[in-house]
């Protein structure tokens, strides 16, 4: 059995965590296919999300009486940066406002995370067992695995919205991904 397969849920969200900071450090510092390491952070941010809006977020808010308070900001917090991350988006990384606004998106997804991690990562220790955070770490990767990978402000942040509308927009973003993949390709 690999590692990631004893990885509970808290150290999968936390792991993908570290990633989106270092994927915005490498976009600040400027070294690296810009573009690339864009389209990776949109990607890594909506499948992330939509899987703790599936899995992660109704299992939290059930663990301890107030918690869907606790919740609650949190998807807030998911909801307005699916609008900033859709606006970013259409920016696209060649204009001029780019980075500016990147950095003002990689703060506040920052502090979301730190939020998630010491508020709802601890309420989820406390309240499970291993191998129920064994278990929720499954279910995340279940619930990425058919993710969208762009932001879809416009759907809601629920686990249900997630659940009726994540696989066919999933499957419209993997197919672009897939024919942008190939056109990049067939260009060099």
């Amino acid at each position: 059995m690999t590692t990631e397969e004893y990885q509970d849920v808290v150290e999968l969200l936390t792991a993908q965590h570290e990633q989106i900071k270092d994927l915005f450090a490498q976009l600040k510092s400027g070294n690296g296919d810009k573009q690339q390491l864009f389209t990776e952070l949109v990607r890594l941010l909506a499948v992330h999300e939509s899987a703790e809006e599936e899995v992660v977020h109704p299992i939290a808010a059930r663990a301890q009486f107030g918690a869907d308070h606790l919740v609650a900001e949190r998807l807030e917090e998911e909801n307005e940066a699916k609008q900033a991350l859709a606006e970013l988006y259409s920016l696209g990384v060649d204009h001029p406002d780019f980075d500016t606004e990147l950095a003002g998106f990689a703060e506040a997804v920052t502090a979301h995370a730190t939020h998630e991690e010491n508020e709802e990562f601890s309420l989820l220790r406390r309240q499970y067992s291993a191998t129920q955070l064994e278990h929720m770490a499954g279910s995340v990767r279940a619930a990425e695995a058919i993710a969208p990978t762009r932001p879809h402000p416009h759907t809601g942040e629920s686990a249900l919205a997630n659940l009726l509308t994540g696989p066919p927009l999933a499957l419209f973003d993997r197919t672009r991904d897939a024919v942008r993949e190939w056109h990049r390709k067939s260009d060099k």
